[in-house]
């Protein structure tokens, strides 16, 4: 017989689901930096997906290619200048190495394959959003010039993301300079290609332009937009890429972190980004809808506000690899 006076146990709250929910999906973002790069080495893809390691892989490779073909046209080595297959995995073997820079590639693949999975669900174009297509239309000449400069560049995006391409023009400064370093030492260790090493080193220097890139021109975009960044953050309205952006920027993340909150197993992450960005709660559940419409948010949700939001996500850390 159960005794009457046993207190009962009231049932987990939101919060206590969302950040049980949150150490999981960290736990889960550990594992996966030293997955992908095992799995870059082999041919052993049943944690990721064969399109999202293809991807990749691709991205590095041609990253690999960009820089043997710098290395080529200041040397008359015709192994070079027939992109020496040989160069191109030594390098590609010292990026895998990098966890940021293959963090990226990962992050790059994961935003296309969302941006392709948006566009079959919601007919969202992947490269002009309504959001983008408002601001091309802007009465603010700079405003308008940054949205048609971004058009363009997320063409590229697209373009070489289909491709499985990365131009080293789009990565960010710190991963481009982890790109030089890889560069540097691969040169250090045989004094013949030292030479072609740092000429390919400084032309590559000398064409970088972050602000450029497509990255760096969301920013400015969305930097310019100031209060307006809310209407960047309906990933139906503003499309995947400035989506992301906004929603980093807003709470303070880096955004390949954001990205990962948009695949599987990581709502709690993306429902407390986007309380601490300062949503509403059916403006959340408006984004839950586009991005996982099987996905069922607790009762209780909506009492969970945006300072104790973005207080759950500062409190649960970083996570190793991510």
């Amino acid at each position: 017989m159960i005794a009457s006076d046993v207190p009962a146990v009231p049932p987990p709250s939101a919060e206590d689901l969302l950040r049980d929910e949150l150490a999981v999906g960290d736990a889960q973002l550990g594992t996966y930096a030293p997955i992908l790069r095992h799995l870059l080495a082999s041919d052993e893809h049943s944690v990721f997906s064969d399109e999202i390691i293809a991807r990749v892989r691709g991205m590095m490779a041609d990253l690999a290619r960009q820089v043997v073909e710098d290395m080529a046209a200041s040397t008359e080595d015709d192994m070079l200048r027939s992109h020496d297959p040989v160069a191109i995995g030594a390098l590609v073997a010292r990026f895998a190495g990098h966890e940021g820079l293959l963090k990226h590639c990962h992050a790059l693949a994961l935003e296309w394959h969302l941006t392709q999975t948006l566009q079959g669900r919601l007919a969202l174009d992947p490269v002009l959003s309504p959001l983008l297509q408002a601001l091309i239309a802007s009465s603010e000449t700079t405003t308008a010039s940054q949205a048609m400069a971004l058009l363009a560049a997320q063409a590229r995006f697209a373009q070489t993301q289909r491709r499985m391409q990365l131009p080293l023009a789009e990565l960010p400064g710190d991963l481009l300079f982890a790109v030089l370093v890889a560069l540097r030492a691969y040169g250090a260790e045989d004094p013949q290609r030292s030479d072609a090493c740092a000429r390919a080193e400084s032309a590559i220097r000398a064409r970088f332009d972050e602000g450029r890139s497509r990255l760096g021109l969301m920013s400015r975009l969305l930097t310019g937009m100031g209060a307006g960044l809310t209407a960047a953050l309906s990933v139906s309205h503003a499309g995947a890429g400035l989506f992301l952006s906004a929603l980093a920027m807003a709470t303070g993340q880096d955004r390949d972190h954001v990205v990962m909150t948009t695949s599987e197993g990581q709502y709690a992450r993306l429902y407390l980004s986007l309380r601490a960005a300062g949503l509403k709660p059916h403006v959340v559940e408006e984004q839950f809808m586009a991005l996982f419409p099987d996905v069922t948010l607790p009762d209780d949700f909506d009492q969970l506000g945006a300072d104790r939001a973005a207080a759950l996500l500062a409190g649960a850390g970083h996570y190793a690899g991510y």
